[in-house]
């Protein structure tokens, strides 16, 4: 590998206009390892035909083909970080699954990148990518493989029914499939399974115009002049499981001490009418209205940023509260972790503390971010972590590891570590071809290639 430019191929499981991390985050992620020009970089996203497309896309958004998707794509970046630089973006088959609300894959997706262009892949959510795969060992075809994990399936799971069963069942799954293809695993925090060769860092930064938001009531509050008008206020997809239940319980169980309190919420979802039903029932100025940007000047004036959650793994609208200056209310959670070196960043253990620094927050101004701070925050931060983390810096060799100097006929520990993983490995590809065994273990049926239509969406051979 000296001497010339590492290839980097980030593959995903969404894209936009599907406002989620994973759509989001790897997205910055290509456009910022790409910025430098010290890596020749693809991002890999899903493919829907339209029926699927309209199931996820929202305002019933539609492209008629990959080139049209991926315009959109680049003009929504470059309204947010200018000035583009150069890397690609590739289309895999996709199919949506309704059950698990979630994008799978359709056959073998790491033959979208050449074998001579397979030097470094980087798995974002490496198990839900490797569930169901077929064909390729990804470890064998790629140099370095480097998994990055966002969701925190295990919670998830274990709120559904019999979800202790699943959740236990879903950890060995998680843990094997991420052995077997992951030469290294990031873990976004404390809050995700430990996996195999796993570390934890937090890789992700916060979209630039919440850092020039920030900027903005910095100097403002530097200056002496007011620059918060509103109280308090939480967005976030409008499901139970995403703070809502923890968020209206602690509002309930403590109206009195919080008599006085405005509060607005703002999301769209599933369980939106269950979720503005209970708040009304609240005797507290609770007001709840459809989701919005975050980055919409209707929340530039808000203080307090309210987020009970504990299902996140890196919660990404935390991240963008503390960057545009405002104080955040949140628990002492794994997940928040990375959040406690902000002095805006208040974390409360009990419930009565939970009122206590609300109520505070309320009566007294952020604390205005050093640039340091402010630094950690962005996506350039970000990518120095992963890349340091990842260990793919621009000089180093991803090359294959010289042979042992081991006696002949002597197996090392290291040699029989790897037969026994390409022995797994065979087995789970072996499993993994057989339609049935994929629908017992949740597979979207006929998933195992890409059906025509699919092929010709993508201009694909489908002999090919």
């Amino acid at each position: 590998m000296a001497g010339k430019q590492q290839r980097v191929a980030i593959f995903t499981t969404a894209s936009l206009p599907w406002m989620t991390g994973t759509a989001v985050n790897p997205l910055f992620r290509a456009a910022y390892l790409a910025k430098p020009g010290n890596w020749e970089v693809t991002l890999v996203v899903p493919w829907l035909s339209k029926a699927d497309q309209i199931l996820v896309y929202p305002n019933k958004m539609k492209f008629g083909s990959p080139a049209e998707q991926e315009a959109y794509v680049r003009r929504w970046l470059e309204e947010r970080i200018g000035v583009l630089p150069r890397f690609d973006i590739k289309f895999y088959p996709g199919k949506f699954s309704t059950e698990k609300r979630s994008i799978l894959p359709v056959g073998d997706i790491s033959e979208t990148i050449s074998d001579d262009k397979a030097d470094i892949a980087v798995l974002e959510e490496p198990e839900h990518l490797t569930w169901y795969h077929h064909g390729r060992r990804w470890k064998t075809k790629f140099q370095k493989v480097i998994g990055v994990v966002h969701t925190n399936y295990l919670e998830y799971v274990k709120r559904e029914k019999n979800g202790y069963i699943s959740a236990f069942i879903l950890k060995h799954i998680n843990s094997w499939v991420t052995d077997i293809y992951c030469h290294k695993v990031i873990r976004l925090s404390a809050a995700t399974q430990d996996v195999p060769r796993s570390v934890i860092c937090n890789v992700h930064g916060v979209n630039p115009k919440f850092i020039e938001i920030g900027k903005l009531k910095h100097q403002q509050l530097c200056q002496k002049e007011q620059a918060f008008f509103k109280g308090a206020y939480y967005i976030g997809k409008m499901v139970w499981s995403k703070g809502y239940t923890e968020l209206l319980q602690l509002l309930h169980n403590h109206q009195t001490e919080l008599s006085g309190l405005k509060m607005e919420l703002y999301g769209s979802g599933e369980d939106s009418d269950e979720v503005k039903a209970s708040a009304e029932r609240l005797s507290l100025d609770i007001r709840v209205y459809p989701g919005r940007d975050h980055g919409d000047s209707i929340f530039h004036d808000y203080k307090v940023f309210i987020n009970p959650s504990t299902t996140d793994v890196v919660c990404t609208t935390t991240a963008e509260a503390l960057a545009m200056g405002k104080i955040v209310i949140c628990a002492n959670h794994p997940s928040n972790e990375f959040f406690k070196r902000f002095p805006n960043c208040h974390m409360y253990n009990t419930e009565r503390e939970f009122v206590r620094l609300t109520m505070k927050a309320l009566s007294q101004e952020p604390i205005p971010l050093s640039d340091e701070l402010r630094h950690e925050l962005s996506w350039e931060a970000a990518t120095e972590r992963f890349v340091s983390v990842a260990d793919i810096a621009p000089t180093k060799s991803v090359g294959q590891q010289a042979p042992s100097s081991q006696h002949f006929m002597r197996i090392s520990p290291e040699e029989l570590q790897k037969n026994m993983e390409e022995a797994s490995a065979f087995f789970h590809n072996t499993i993994s071809g057989f339609e049935a065994a994929r629908c017992v273990f949740g597979a979207i049926p006929n998933t195992l290639q890409p059906d025509e239509q699919q092929c010709k969406e993508l201009g694909w051979n489908l002999q090919g």
